[in-house]
């Protein structure tokens, strides 16, 4: 019950001096938002552009391991897929956005 108390009278009283405090809002949710940007979304970003990089430069002959954790060897591309190589004489065609690491 004192906490509820002592945030009630943190708060400024109805029509007395908001203009301060409303500038201060906006100021902490802006750097709010830029924290936020420079901790996640930048870093996310970066690691698509490295991601996208990787799945171009994968040529025929590349060993690869899939999101689900298979490892093979690229026998064949197109503009969508990837035919793996996972065992003797078994192909799979995978998504190009499922291939997770170029070994």
């Amino acid at each position: 019950m004192d906490l509820i108390n002592q945030i009630i009278l943190m708060t400024p009283p109805a029509g007395e001096g908001g203009g301060g405090s409303m500038l201060s809002m906006f100021i902490m949710f802006g750097l709010v938002i830029l924290i936020m940007y420079f901790m996640m979304i930048r870093p996310q970003q970066k690691r698509q552009k490295e991601h996208q990089a990787m799945l171009d430069s994968i040529r025929k002959g590349d060993k690869v391991i899939t999101t689900s954790g298979m490892h093979g060897t690229v026998t064949d591309h197109d503009d969508k897929t990837y035919t793996v190589q996972v065992a003797d004489n078994v192909k799979i065609k995978f998504e190009k956005a499922s291939i997770a690491s170029k070994n």
